[in-house]
């Protein structure tokens, strides 16, 4: 695959505690370095998708494609626990130029890949055009199964356009399901109606997405969470970094004027990770040019971290 590159040595650099302790490791020394794109074995494959072609295309603040090799470093001298271990690297997929499509297709396909030899995939983009990849490489993982898909996000990301953007993804696996004569599940939780337009509400109550709201997420999140759960075979979960207010989360494309605060989502990620029906997550759009203090990235690297050590 000649837009895969494998991950370079020494991203994954950390603290060593090991005269302390054998089990006093972090997870730069339990990760596990593939030479290919190619899956092998059980465990959660990360993917990295260095683009922002879609983020571009969307008229949006560039420069999400350096975030997969950040988010790792970010990730790296955490401590490594319960979880941590099934931690396979399978390196970066980056788009060549501006031509997205291939990229996407390349990851799609990997996607699917590792999902039928029995692995999950965490995917680190990359803009959210990473959801229109990753979600159909799942989707044709498992035809006949429902895969319902859970966007932590300020946006709908259902905008109608000439070619795929970081604000179509939703809308391209809707008509994708539609192709395929399958239904389309999509629940949008933490969403601002100050971010997206009328129309763009009005699409979402076409496709029948199961909305909350971002005034509305302390209280609403967690039951009907558990309802959209009840009617999964597979889970898909994506979070959009820029659902968190802009005081914790400085570092995306469109930093939100309220946001959803890191300490509401991780009950709703516990109980998606702990469901047994997540089979895939990715976190999108971190943007390290408008990072403070590397604040971003490290709480992108501790959402990250928690999904691995609650994944069921």
């Amino acid at each position: 695959m000649s837009l895969w590159q494998p991950v370079a040595p020494d991203i994954w650099q950390g603290r060593d505690d090991t005269r302390e302790a054998s089990n006093a490791l972090r997870l730069f020394q339990t990760v596990q370095l593939s030479d290919s794109p190619h899956p092998s074995g059980e465990g959660i494959a990360l993917i990295g998708f260095a683009c922002d072609e879609g983020v571009r295309r969307n008229q949006g603040r560039t420069g999400a494609a350096q975030a997969p090799d950040l988010l790792r470093c970010a990730l790296a001298n955490m401590a490594s626990h319960q979880g941590h271990a099934r931690l396979i690297d399978m390196g970066n997929i980056h788009v060549e130029g501006e031509s997205l499509e291939p990229a996407q297709q390349a990851l799609s396909e990997t996607v699917t890949a590792c999902q039928q030899a029995g692995m999950r995939t965490l995917v680190f983009g990359g803009g959210h055009e990473t959801a229109w990849a990753h979600g159909r490489g799942v989707l044709d993982a498992f035809p006949n199964e429902r895969v319902v898909i859970i966007n932590l996000d300020a946006h709908l990301d259902l905008r109608h356009a000439s070619q795929a953007t970081s604000g179509t993804p939703f809308r391209q696996l809707a008509l994708y399901c539609a192709e395929q004569q399958r239904e389309f599940h999509y629940a949008c939780l933490g969403v601002s109606r100050a971010a997206n337009t009328q129309a763009l509400w009005d699409e979402a109550a076409r496709l029948n997405v199961t909305l909350v709201e971002d005034l509305d997420f302390q209280q609403q999140a967690l039951p009907v969470l558990e309802s959209t759960l009840s009617h999964a075979d597979r889970v898909y979960l994506t979070i959009d970094l820029d659902v968190m207010p802009a005081g914790e989360m400085p570092a995306v494309s469109a930093p939100a004027a309220l946001g959803v605060p890191a300490r509401d989502l991780l009950p709703v990620i516990e109980r998606i990770c702990r469901s047994g029906k997540l089979q895939a997550a990715d976190l999108v759009e971190l943007n390290p040019g408008f990072d403070r203090d590397g604040q971003g990235a490290k709480l992108a690297a501790r959402l990250a971290w928690q999904i691995a050590h609650w994944w069921a």
